[in-house]
């Protein structure tokens, strides 16, 4: 690893500012909305049961959360689903594309301290939209020399990145807090990979076969990593 790194890519959501937190609270307020129909468990399960399935469809992000819920709502209510209900889910989904961009601890000093050492890549997935303007509220794409908006994190969708932007995989290092989607596909290519995970973490990003790895606490620790190998 020392001395072979030239580019470092950053995922965005619950890596350089909270994301999953609200979604979660997200589904908290819609299984209350759905409260006499079906227990919170149960609700959560069929939710995200659909959203699987839709994944296909719709991709990540707040557009496709939206639909699933109206989905499951129908689901679970029946005949019973209102307009009232299809207004309320629209209404938590617009409130979660407005919530505000919380930078995690360390991530703007680091980011300006390996600023023109690397070249810094972001590297996140979900929709166009709302992925470009988090980034610009976030007020960090002055740090970065490329932006990518990946439909997935597959291997194969790494090695379109690494392709796109003129990288062979040994002097790439990808930083996330998702194993499934940041860490595993990136070491498969024969690149580097730094986990920071988050509080919380989306079932679907979570692994079953967990990784024999070293994680970091702070965000900080990517710079004295790096600063270890020279």
């Amino acid at each position: 690893m020392k001395n072979q790194i030239t580019t470092i890519a950053f995922d965005a959501d619950d890596t350089l500012w909270d994301n999953e937190i609200y979604y979660q609270e997200t589904e908290r307020q819609f299984c209350l909305l759905l409260e006499q129909y079906a227990s919170s468990n149960l609700i959560s399960q069929k939710l995200f049961e659909v959203e699987m399935k839709n994944l296909s469809f719709y991709g990540y992000g707040v557009k496709g959360f939206m639909l699933s819920m109206i989905e499951t709502a129908s689901l679970i209510m029946g005949d019973e689903i209102n307009q009232q209900v299809i207004t309320n889910i629209v209404s938590l989904g617009q409130d979660l594309l407005q919530q505000p961009i919380r930078l995690l601890d360390g991530v703007e000093d680091t980011l300006h301290n390996l600023h023109g050492a690397y070249r810094l890549i972001l590297a996140t997935k979900g929709d166009l939209m709302d992925q470009e303007r988090k980034i610009m509220d976030s007020k960090l794409y002055p740090f970065f020399d490329h932006v990518e908006i990946m439909n997935n994190k597959t291997e194969e969708d790494y090695r379109k990145l690494l392709s796109k932007i003129d990288c062979l995989p040994e002097h790439f290092l990808m930083v996330g807090n998702s194993l499934k989607s940041d860490i595993e596909p990136v070491l498969a290519l024969g690149s580097y990979a730094v986990h920071i995970p988050y509080s919380v973490t989306w079932t679907h990003e979570k692994i079953t076969n967990d990784i024999v790895h070293d994680k970091l606490l702070s965000f900080r620790e990517v710079k004295e990593i790096l600063d270890h190998l020279k």
